[in-house]
Parts: structure tokens; sequence; C-alpha cells
């Protein structure tokens, strides 16, 4: 309780600190904005009616666009086997909000879309009254104190579903175990990814319910009628297309050298650069233009009039679509000084080789069980451009990397059904108790 009150004292500081930030991210980064004022408790009449019309829903809360596809694809599953029930998908970021909006018409009015509200007690009842959730499922680790508070005290169930947690964050929460561990302790249930994120957990909150029901990851499905974005409209027929997927600073400059190097002896190559933050487009466009990489940008020019070597994808919802494209992926967050890595699954689901990173440190799991079974490549920034090489000299080794990646992704596949049946039976007490 004590830390509670501390929270909620220095919380209006940090948030004027945030701001700024937060301001600059509404301005830049593309998405759905109509709404925005939602995350300060602001909703038309509109609106308000809309959502007293889904009181009793689950309350999904995703943060942005890969925790918003896990909700989608979660809650799509969820519906097929418990048709009554209804949902709403709260998100963080524009983007994340834009995606599920333009998922909800097959849904049949089953499902709607929020912002999350900032984590002020008085903006967070505000949807808890409206909304009147029969449970709260928060995914991965986004643990907004009064949010959790709050359903504790309404007694509504509440699971932290496809729960995660690295070793940098477990140190973290360690060292202010007196805060994280009580907090932790709130959930009914913690679902996590792996045993060693179970294990994370319990070294913080050695008392808290935790249950290792897998990735819901793994369960994934690619979209209904999907199809690979179009790259010959880029770079003509017959290319050999590298993407590099969800960048970070340092890594799109490396790749670029390695690409430039490439190009000499694989004039046939071409390169697809998809930045994690698609408002950092600017000043990657004008690194390519100082290194005389031809390039294309999506957000400015969409679709292209004459063939070029480098296509910046800083767009958003396009990742699957273009990796889908793909001869190889090289996953970003792994190079170039960087290390936690991005999820492997998806180009695994889609039966593409990979190179990444020697070390994934927030998907260690995944990257121990992709690369046991061959199905992926860990370089250094200096093997880089040899293992690129390699694996452009040989199609069938590419094509069976894919196969076993996407046979691995198929074996651990369940986590969707595990959770489903863990969230009935929180609701099942809370009715029982009832």
């Amino acid at each position: 309780m004590l830390m509670r009150l501390i929270y909620n004292l220095v919380l209006p500081v940090g948030f004027l600190g945030f701001l700024p930030g937060m301001l600059w991210k509404l301005k830049h980064r593309p998405g759905w904005k109509a709404t925005f004022g939602e995350r300060f408790g602001r909703y038309t009449p509109e609106r308000v009616k809309e959502l007293e019309g889904f009181r009793g829903a689950i309350w999904i809360h995703a943060v942005s666009v890969g925790e918003s596809m896990i909700a989608l694809s979660f809650v799509k599953r969820y519906l097929a086997l418990h048709p009554q029930r209804r949902f709403v998908i709260s998100t963080t970021t524009t983007t994340g909000q834009e995606l599920v909006r333009k998922a909800l018409e097959p849904f049949d009015h089953r499902v709607t879309a929020i912002f999350c509200p900032i984590d002020f007690l008085r903006y967070v009842r505000k949807v808890f009254d409206l909304v009147m959730p029969s449970a709260l499922v928060i995914l991965e680790t986004e643990l907004w104190p009064n949010m959790i508070a709050e359903a504790r005290h309404r007694a509504i169930p509440l699971i932290l579903a496809n729960a995660r947690m690295s070793d940098h964050s477990a140190r973290g929460y360690r060292k202010f175990r007196c805060f994280f561990g009580p907090l932790l302790n709130q959930f009914d249930l913690i679902s996590a990814q792996s045993e060693g994120d179970k294990a994370r957990f319990l070294s913080v909150a050695p008392e808290v319910k935790v249950v290792n029901q897998g990735n819901l990851k793994f369960d994934q499905k690619l979209p209904d009628h999907f199809t690979p974005l179009e790259l010959d409209a880029f770079f003509g027929a017959g290319k050999t297309v590298i993407v590099a997927a969800s960048t970070h600073p340092g890594e799109e400059n490396l790749i670029a050298d390695v690409f430039g190097e490439l190009r000499k002896k694989h004039p046939e190559l071409r390169l697809v650069l998809v930045p994690r933050h698609a408002e950092r487009g600017g000043e990657i466009a004008a690194m390519l233009a100082a290194k005389k990489i031809s390039y294309l940008q999506r957000s400015q020019h969409g679709e292209c009039t004459g063939e070029i070597d480098c296509l910046l994808a800083d767009t958003t919802g396009e990742l699957l679509r273009i990796m889908a494209a793909a001869d190889l992926i090289l996953m970003g967050k792994s190079f170039a000084g960087q290390n936690e890595g991005h999820n492997l699954i998806e180009p695994a689901l889609l039966g593409k080789a990979v190179i990444c990173g020697r070390e994934l440190t927030n998907f260690r799991f995944l990257l121990d069980l992709l690369r046991s079974k061959d199905a992926v490549m860990c370089v250094s920034d200096g093997e880089l451009p040899g293992a690129i090489e390699t694996l452009l000299a040989d199609p069938n080794r590419r094509r069976e990397m894919g196969l076993r990646g996407k046979s691995a992704v198929e074996e651990n596949s369940g986590a969707t059904q595990r959770t489903m049946e863990a969230i009935e039976q929180e609701i099942a007490k809370k009715e029982m108790r009832s």
C-alpha cells in the first residue's frame, strides 16, 4: 500500500517528463489518432454508449503492433470456441490501434478497440466503469500499478498472458522487489512463455502463481487471403532479396555496408530495410543517399516508377508481407551492439532462412530452440558477410532451414488453448464466489 501511495505521488512528476516524448511520437508516428484522447479519459457520447454495450467483455491489453497481432489471433481462436464472449482490446500506440481497428469487421461487433488510459487512477477507473470487464488479460509484461490494483479491488480476474521477463528486467525487478513483488502477487495467474521466464518471475515474487504455458506466437496463423508484397515492382524480376527486419540504430549502416560489398559479387542482390520505428525513415534515407545506394522511401513515395537497389519500408503493418517475399531475412536488434533481439517466430512461420546475432537476451528460449533445429544462423557483425554469402550460394540450404523452423513452430503450438482454458477457469471462479 505504501509503495502504491509513493507511486501515485511520483507519477504526475514522471508523466511531465514522459509527455514531450509521447506528443512527439503522436505527431511523427503513423497510425490511428482520432480517439487518442481516450488515453486521458475523454470519450464521446457515442463511444460511451458503445463501450457500455461491451459490459462483461474480456479486456485484453496489448501495447503496440506485435502484441496487437497476438491479441487479434488469440481473440479469433477464442471466439471460435466461445462465440458468446466479447472483447475489448486496448493499445498504447497509434500503430497498434490502427492495426486492431482495421481487423474488427470480421468479428461482427463482438470486438472493439480503445486506447489504454494513462495510469492515473481517475482515467483507469473510467474504463472499468464503462466496460465492467469479466477479466483483464495483460499481454507480455505491461505492468501498470493502478490498472492492476483497480482490477484486484473490483475482484476482476487478472491474468498476465504470454508473459516474458529478460535477465536485464529480472535484475531490475529484483533490485526493487519491495515494489514489483507485491505488484506481481496481485495477478491471479501469470502464464509464462518458457521455463526460464517462469523462473525469473519466481525470483522476483516467489509466491506468485506462475505456470509455463508456452508462447502464443507459436499458434499464430497467416491472415486470411494473405499474399506477399510484390517486390518485382521495385526491383524487377528475378532478383535475390534480403530483408533486414525490425532494425535499430547502427544496424542499418552495418547492413548497408555489407550489402554494398556483396553487390560487387552478386549484382542481382536487392535489400529491404524495415526499421523498427518508422519515424527514423528520414535519417536512414540520408544514410543510404550518402552511400550512393539507390532507394525508395515507401512512406514518401509508395509505389516505384523505376528499379532501385533498396526499398526503405518505413511503414507499419507490412513486415509480414515483406518477409514473405524475401529470400533471406536478417533479424534486427541483434547486430551493431544490439543483443535483445526480436521474435523469430514470424519468419519461421513463413518458412524463411534467418540470420541473427549471437545472442537474443529477450528471446533466449526461442533462439535455443531454432538453433537446436539448425533453423537459424547466429553470427557476429564480422561474420555477417560470410554468412549471407554462404546462404546466397545454397538455395537448398535456405529452403531446408526455413522448413525446419516452420516445423519447430508447429511442434510447440498449443499455448492459445491452454491460456483460454486458464482464463475461463478464473472467470468461473469469480462467478462461483459471486
